[in-house]
């Protein structure tokens, strides 16, 4: 694959992994941790310089969905800690942080 597909089909799998677990009254726990693993593969896998440029979005967006998983379950659960691989710097203060930050 190029990696602009490669970017959007991460962008893409990020953002409704982001909307799926959004807190709403019922949320299936099963398709996470697979989901999460095929994002951090891909995460990994796309060059550093593209990471870069791209990371202040993800941070936004697996950090929005990483407060949302918090809601259905722990800090030490695989889950979170394979999200947390994939922010650095800063992250939003909780799933409905949406303000623009550049």
């Amino acid at each position: 694959m190029g990696i602009y597909k490669d970017v959007y089909d991460f962008a893409s799998k990020a953002g409704a992994l982001e909307g799926y677990v959004y807190p709403r009254d019922k949320v299936d726990l099963k398709y996470i941790p697979g989901w999460v693993d095929n994002l951090l593969n891909q995460y990994e896998k796309l060059p550093p310089d593209v990471r870069d440029e791209l990371q202040d979005l993800c941070n936004r967006t697996i950090g929005r969905a990483l407060h949302s998983l918090l809601q259905y379950m722990g800090e030490d659960q695989e889950v979170i800690k394979k999200l947390r691989r994939m922010i650095s710097g800063k992250s939003p203060a909780s799933y409905d942080d949406f303000d623009h930050v550049r």
